[in-house]
């Protein structure tokens, strides 16, 4: 049985850690334990990331040491397949416009690639979303292929634009806000993952899967314009 510890994150929240590798497995167990612990006397927010869940609660309405082992008992009977389906959300993607997708062929000649074979390899996969976490609305992500492996920029860049798509390492990245960041670009989508404006803020979560979708820079346009009209949703599956 994985074990799990609880340690003071100042005198309103709990870490709550699992002693088990970052995996498909741990981040299914611990979105199960977000679910129950959400639904606590007490608990405020929970915040999940690959490894730990930080619990927020009212010190008020119950305390840190009877909160620590209501964890533990909702760690203990926590069933994973039980958890609802997962989102599967397209985002639209343009690729080939070199203002968008200004690293695209770079990187297609760093990786001994053609730019049509590393646009289907990115766009082949569904990506799993861990947690959102670094800026508003930033997914972080796992699944991509492993031909796509590649070092992170040396000098990160003081500005990314917001909805930039890009690698580095072995992760994809969508950046939700203009942002400084090491990834190299290979295309933008005109979708927001965060809008302050918005009835939900933040259109990703912890659970979904992600699946990019390549559009041309007129279709990009065109919904960029929905976008701001209020007049475009994502396609959800």
């Amino acid at each position: 049985m994985v074990s799990l510890k609880c340690l003071p994150a100042g005198d309103l929240a709990v870490l709550v850690e699992a002693d088990q590798p970052i995996g498909l497995e741990l981040h299914q167990r611990l979105r199960a334990l977000d679910a129950a612990v959400s639904g606590l006397a007490g608990v405020i927010e929970t915040v999940p990331s690959f490894r730990a869940l930080l619990v927020h609660y009212d010190p008020l309405r119950i305390g840190y040491a009877g909160l620590c082992d209501a964890i533990a008992r909702a760690w203990e009977a926590v069933d994973p397949t039980q958890l609802s389906a997962s989102r599967l959300i397209e985002l639209p993607c343009c690729y080939r416009d070199p203002i968008l997708g200004f690293d695209l062929v770079g990187v297609a000649e760093r990786l001994d690639l053609g730019v049509d074979e590393l646009i289907r390899l990115q766009t082949s996969v569904d990506y799993l979303v861990y947690f959102i976490g670094f800026a508003p609305g930033q997914p972080y992500l796992a699944g991509m292929p492993t031909q796509l492996t590649i070092p992170r920029l040396e000098t990160p860049r003081t500005r990314t634009p917001a909805g930039s798509v890009g690698i580095g390492g072995t992760q994809c990245c969508v950046y939700s806000v203009e942002s400084p960041g090491g990834f190299w670009i290979l295309g933008r989508t005109p979708v927001r993952l965060y809008d302050p404006e918005a009835r939900e803020p933040v259109l990703l979560q912890a659970g979904d899967r992600l699946r990019f979708v390549e559009i041309d820079r007129g279709e990009f346009d065109r919904i960029e314009a929905a976008v701001a009209a209020g007049r475009f949703e994502v396609r959800v599956a």
